[in-house]
């Protein structure tokens, strides 16, 4: 819900520039605006979520993870209203790729501009294996969920890391602990292989990230930026409310970096603080709260087996 809330407050504002948004800053849950979509609407931010959360219902297996995807794309499955609005085009190539029978290790674009944060955005629900994984391996899956649309080794680590600060906000750590720790987790990992020679883009995610000012934060769709964007946000607010408007108020990618963001402050503060009227609003609430109830006993199940 975390995810939901902050991409369906994003969604009517999407593409306006910081200016405009501190000119008429996002205070509440609207409507309608550049999807024309009615308040509550998430868009296909939250659908990815949803499906990846549905697939690991079943347990952890990359094809039925890009039947899912491949199911949204064809069918709206996890759509608020039975349309698909908002999708990337990394995400496009890759699922058309799939729908021609392309494999899901294959599937995901690996090229320098691959890097939109389209898998990044989505990712969450692999936080909840953490408990029941020893940590290579759960980073390792994390990658390949990456690479079914995004398999450059940059957009791998944008997740990883989030995967492994999240990670941290579960076992009940501070937002500036979570970074430091989950940073920490991963970076053995990332010393190695195709990711040695991305680690300077991310060099920003240090002690020193909630410090930067605000106009040295960009909200572009470049995962980089996303996850950047969405930390300083979490790091620089006391709320789930607070965190996930600071996101939208950078203006550009304001649903993804919203949802990103709300992702992390969910965790932290509980569903509870997110505000009532916000959580009403959402579309299909009950059968997203149905499925995170699904996704949990499924894994506490597979857990004490």
């Amino acid at each position: 819900m975390g995810v939901c809330v902050g991409d369906a407050l994003g969604v009517p504002v999407e593409f306006s520039s910081r200016a405009e948004r501190q000119d008429d800053p996002v205070t509440d849950i609207r409507g309608y605006g550049t999807y024309n979509q009615p308040p509550g609407t998430w868009s296909d931010d939250s659908s990815l979520t949803l499906c990846l959360a549905d697939a690991l219902c079943d347990g952890f297996d990359l094809a039925r993870i890009a039947d899912k995807f491949c199911l949204w794309f064809t069918e709206a499955l996890w759509t608020p209203y039975n349309e698909v609005f908002d999708v990337g085009g990394a995400t496009s190539r890759a699922i058309s790729k799939l729908l021609r029978g392309g494999s899901p290790t294959e599937s995901g674009g690996t090229g320098d501009r691959s890097n939109g944060n389209g898998s990044l955005m989505r990712i969450l629900p692999m936080v909840y294996f953490a408990d029941h994984l020893p940590f290579p391996e759960l980073l390792q899956r994390v990658h390949q969920v990456s690479a079914i649309t995004h398999a450059h080794p940059r957009s791998q680590m944008a997740c990883g890391m989030y995967i492994s600060i999240a990670r941290q906000l579960l076992r009940g750590q501070s937002p500036n602990v979570a970074l430091e720790e989950g940073l920490a987790a991963v970076d053995p990992f990332y010393q190695q292989g195709p990711f040695q020679p991305e680690r300077s883009h991310f060099q920003r995610l240090n002690g020193q990230l909630a410090q930067l000012p605000i106009q040295e934060i960009s909200s572009s769709g470049y995962v980089v930026h996303s996850l950047e964007a969405a930390l300083w946000c979490f790091l620089n607010t006391d709320s789930y409310a607070e965190a996930v408007l600071q996101a939208i108020n950078l203006g550009s990618d304001t649903d993804t970096v919203a949802a990103i963001t709300g992702g992390l402050a969910g965790l932290h503060y509980g569903y509870e603080v997110i505000p009532e009227d916000w959580r009403e609003a959402i579309a299909r609430k009950e059968d997203i709260i149905a499925l995170a109830q699904r996704l949990d006993q499924q894994l506490s199940k597979a857990h004490s087996q």
